[in-house]
C-alpha cells in the first residue's frame, strides 16, 4: 500500500491470459472434452469413435488431451507465470481449463476451414508481422543498462518532489459548466459522488467512481511539480478540508472537475528496497523506449520514404 501514492510507481494490474471465454465454462468444458464425439483412426484406417476408445496414458508432459491432441504442461506453467498469482493447485486448474475449451475451439474452426477465410489470413498476416517486428527489436534495440545508481536516483528525486501531506481525492471531469453544475447540485443535495461520478465522469477512474491513488506534493504548488496532476486540481487538494467538496466546478483545460478531499495524512514514504524493483523495471521501459527511437531514426535515415 505504501508506494500507491507515488504516481507512476505502480504497476499495472495483472494482464489477462486468456480472454475468449467465462471462466465459468472451463471445468465444463474441461470434462466436456472426455466425451466429446469426434472421431480418431485407427492404424487399419478405420474410424474409431473415441468416446469408446480406451484412453491413452498421458505423458508426464502432458496434462490433458483433446481428441488425441495433448495440452503441454508447460502452456500451464506459463500461464501461472504470466498471471503473477501465486501457484496453485486451483489455479492450474482453471488455466488446464481454459486450455483445453482453447483447443476444442480451435478444433472446431479447423474442421469448419475457417483458417481459409480472407479476415482470418489477414489477422494471421498482422499477427506475424507484429511477431516479426519484435523479435527484431528485441534483438537490435540495445537499451542501456539500468544500474543500482540510477535507481537510487530516481528514487531520491521521487522522495524529493514529495510534500509533508499525502491526499486521497475523488474526481468527476464532464465537458460543459451546465453539467457540472447539476452534478454539483445533486451532491449538495446529498447524491452519491461514487454514483455521479460512473454516470457523468469522463475523467480518470470514472468507472470506480472518480476515486484515485493517495499523492503528495511539495506546497506552495508550482507549475510541473504536480505529479502530473492539472495544477488547479492540485492547488485547490492541498486547501480544501477533508471530506469537503469542491464549492465551485474547477476549468481544466476543455473540462470542468468537481473535487472531493477524501482522506488526507502525514506522507508515508515507501523504503527504498521496497520501490527498487518497481522503480527499476519503470526505467528499464524508459530504456528500451529511447533504445528503440534511436534504432528506427537510423532506419529512417537509410529509407526511402514518400507521403
Amino acid at each position: 500500500m505504501k508506494a500507491k501514492f507515488i504516481r507512476g510507481w505502480g504497476v499495472a494490474g495483472a494482464t489477462g491470459v486468456w480472454v475468449a471465454l467465462s471462466v465459468a465454462m472451463a471445468p465444463a468444458m474441461a470434462a466436456k472434452a472426455a466425451r466429446t464425439d469426434s472421431r480418431s483412426e485407427t492404424k487399419a484406417g478405420e474410424k474409431v469413435d473415441s468416446r469408446t476408445a480406451a484412453p491413452k496414458p498421458l505423458g508426464a508432459d502432458v496434462v490433458a488431451s483433446v481428441n488425441d491432441v495433448g495440452i503441454p504442461k508447460a502452456s500451464v506453467d506459463a500461464m501461472v507465470k504470466a498471471s503473477g498469482q501465486p501457484d496453485s493447485a486451483q489455479l492450474r486448474e482453471l488455466f488446464k481449463g481454459q486450455l483445453i475449451a482453447n483447443e476444442l475451439l480451435r478444433q472446431a474452426a479447423l474442421r469448419q476451414h475457417y483458417e481459409t477465410r480472407p479476415e482470418v489470413q489477414a489477422a494471421l498476416e498482422a499477427a506475424k508481422t507484429v511477431i516479426v517486428t519484435r523479435a527484431y527489436m528485441t534483438e537490435h534495440a540495445k537499451a542501456a543498462p539500468v544500474t543500482d545508481a540510477d535507481i537510487k536516483a530516481k528514487y531520491d528525486a521521487v522522495v524529493a518532489s514529495l510534500g509533508e501531506n499525502e491526499y486521497h481525492a475523488s474526481v468527476i471531469a464532464v465537458r460543459d459548466a451546465a453539467t457540472a453544475q447539476t452534478v454539483l447540485d445533486e451532491i449538495r443535495k446529498g447524491g452519491d459522488f461514487a454514483a455521479l461520478a460512473r454516470q457523468y465522469s469522463q475523467g480518470p477512474n470514472a468507472a470506480q467512481g472518480g476515486q484515485l491513488n493517495w499523492v503528495s506534493f511539495k506546497t506552495p504548488i508550482t507549475a510541473g511539480n504536480t505529479q502530473n496532476w492539472p495544477q488547479p486540481i492540485a492547488e485547490a487538494l492541498v486547501k480544501l478540508p477533508k471530506g469537503s467538496v469542491s464549492a465551485e466546478p474547477l476549468k481544466v483545460g476543455e473540462q470542468f472537475w468537481i473535487l472531493r478531499v477524501d482522506d488526507r495524512r502525514a506522507t508515508q514514504i515507501p523504503k527504498f528496497e521496497e520501490s527498487a524493483p518497481l522503480l527499476r523495471k519503470q526505467l528499464e521501459q524508459v530504456a528500451m523506449e529511447k533504445a528503440t527511437a534511436q534504432m528506427i531514426g537510423d532506419l529512417v535515415k537509410s529509407a526511402r520514404i514518400q507521403q
